[in-house]
């Protein structure tokens, strides 16, 4: 399908669903669950959990806000992982401030115990803290598996410039990362 097909078919669908067509949201429903499930999952770095409440949450301010879909300005699809992101990184702002409060003393027994679900918890607190265009090209080089040919075609920029973008996004996981500590 073309570009205009596409936004065409979603403002349909979009009508049909604010109109109280089930069959347009199941439609939408179905179509953008599994895309949506992996990016969750992948900026909660596997803590299922987490992302089942964070899809679950997601989906229900979708239904709340459809009216402010746009079909023009990208697809349902995108629209939901902004949602997503949006609730992921208040959750993890939330946690931090959390965190701070209730921080251990560092002579507490087990105070620097670190569980495989701590390491997670780092993961998706660093990839929250990225700016979009990073969590973008580390979402597409190591989530959906694309080569940086791909992504650079995808992206419409060079291979140089996709190398370089992906060096940049990289980096400032790692210090990211490392300030989770």
């Amino acid at each position: 399908m073309h570009g205009g097909d596409c936004v065409e078919r979603e403002r349909q669908l979009r009508r049909a669903v604010l109109a109280g067509e089930e069959y347009a949201w199941r439609t939408l429903y179905e179509e953008a669950f599994a895309g949506l499930y992996a990016y969750v999952l992948w900026r909660c770095a596997g803590l299922r959990d987490r992302a089942d409440e964070v899809v679950q949450e997601t989906w229900l301010t979708a239904v709340r806000r459809l009216r402010a879909f746009d079909p023009a300005a990208g697809s349902f699809a995108s629209w939901l992982r902004g949602i997503a992101a949006n609730l992921l990184r208040n959750h993890f702002r939330r946690e931090a401030r959390r965190a701070r409060i209730t921080q251990p003393l560092q002579d507490e027994p087990f105070a620097n115990d670190a569980s495989s679900d701590d390491a997670a918890e780092r993961i998706a607190v660093a990839l929250a803290a990225l700016p979009e265009h990073y969590e973008a090209v580390l979402r597409s080089k190591y989530l959906e598996g694309q080569s940086v040919a791909d992504i650079a075609a995808q992206r419409d920029e060079s291979l140089k410039a996709i190398e370089s973008l992906l060096t940049r996004a990289r980096q400032a996981f790692r210090e990211a990362y490392l300030q989770t500590e």
